[in-house]
């Protein structure tokens, strides 16, 4: 879902780009990494590769550490030995979700889930492979090309009259069409460390879904509910909102807008519907 987002905003911009896919290159693999970056010498690499099956990492958290832990540090080893840039993609659970303020980048991290475990070790095998790195977090990511909490709610909203939504967990939406560009732009610069990247503002998934299905012209009732009735394999942070402290993050235009941009490009043109 990132990835394609990715390499169409970087054509866009006039880059070069290779893109492959996870069935064409494994960054698990050092061998097959070193070898696909020998043949395109990139100037820089953003790394969306990722294990992102939440609640399947807590019965395979040593398949998703591969990923996520190792093949992030496994990317960047090869970034730095043929003087690439390196642009890792990280998480908001990396937090545990009992604050109440924004978490600033520096914020001490604090996992709930094995997800949340392997991000930090990608992190931190990141920083220590190569100097000219930064690491993006971001937030409850959704947008064309994957499974995602909106297109899962619209096609419901489709099927049903009522839905029962989670409202005590709150994050920050984020439209891969914005984090896109972003990160393409933070490839073009020379920021290291730490930057959070995500939709502005935050809410509830029970309030990104009403305003959802709103916006889709979609006549469903939404009822609020507890993440204590839908019970799933991997906790979730209950507040996972990212904050910008530091003039280097990228700022993204409010969630709103994300989901505006979102719904609008699902729609063919010519056709109605609210966008």
């Amino acid at each position: 879902m990132l990835g394609q987002a990715v390499a169409a905003a970087a054509t866009r911009l006039h880059h070069e780009v290779l893109a492959p896919s996870g069935a064409e290159l494994d960054v698990t693999d050092p061998a097959a990494v070193r070898e696909d970056l020998a043949a395109f010498a990139p100037a820089a690499i953003i790394n969306c590769a990722a294990w992102t099956d939440v609640d399947g990492a807590e019965s395979h958290e040593a398949e998703a550490l591969a990923v996520n832990g190792e093949g992030a540090g496994t990317v960047a080893r090869a970034a730095a030995a043929f003087g690439a840039r390196i642009v890792h993609v990280s998480t908001d659970y990396v937090f545990d979700g009992a604050a109440r303020e924004p978490y600033a980048e520096d914020h001490p991290v604090a996992p709930v889930g094995a997800y949340g475990r392997t991000k930090p070790s990608g992190e931190q095998a990141v920083a220590a492979a190569a100097e000219d790195h930064a690491i993006v977090r971001t937030a409850w990511l959704f947008g064309a090309g994957g499974r995602n909490f909106v297109d899962t709610i619209l096609g419901l909203a489709a099927e049903r009259d009522e839905l029962e939504v989670v409202a005590d967990q709150v994050g920050s939406p984020t439209w891969t069409g914005h984090l896109a560009p972003a990160l393409v732009e933070v490839a073009e610069r020379r920021d290291t460390g730490i930057l959070h990247a995500a939709g502005a503002g935050r809410c509830s998934w029970y309030e990104l879904a009403v305003e959802a299905i709103d916006r889709a012209g979609l006549l469903c009732r939404v009822v609020p509910t507890t993440a204590a009735r839908f019970p799933r394999p991997a906790p979730r942070p209950a507040f996972s909102v990212l904050g910008r402290t530091r003039k280097e993050s990228p700022v993204l235009p409010p969630w709103q807008e994300g989901l505006a941009g979102h719904l609008a490009a699902k729609v063919p043109t010519g056709a109605g519907g609210k966008a």
